[in-house]
């Protein structure tokens, strides 16, 4: 009868685990957006691990706005529809990066030659 609430199991995709994912990724991309321009070098490796942060960042940020601002109680075909052009938009995102990345010059080189022009 007056049995205590269980505690409910760990999850690695809710709660802290991912909090702190997201923190991780967040503060993550202070040094990587530091370090091309520090050293002095440009690689493709790094540009590919900046682009996927800034992404991942991107749709954890976006993902959390459509959940406060349209919760699937109050708006569910609205939440889902939203969802989708989260996804959408992501791929389409990523996509256009690795094109840029692959047959241009790459984002950080761009950005250099954006801040010396």
């Amino acid at each position: 009868m007056n049995d205590p609430a269980p505690i409910p199991k760990s999850h690695p995709t809710e709660g802290s685990y991912h909090w702190t994912f997201e923190r991780i990724v967040s503060a993550g991309l202070v040094p990587l957006c530091i370090a091309p321009f520090a050293a002095g070098s440009m690689s493709p490796v790094m540009d590919a691990v900046i682009c996927s942060a800034i992404v991942v960042h991107s749709h954890i940020g976006f993902h959390a706005s459509i959940t406060d601002y349209f919760p699937t109680r109050r708006v569910p075909k609205t939440h889902t529809f939203m969802i989708w052009l989260l996804r959408a938009f992501t791929l389409s995102t990523a996509v256009g990066l690795y094109e840029f990345e692959t047959n241009d010059v790459g984002v950080t080189e761009a950005l250099c030659r954006v801040w010396n022009a």
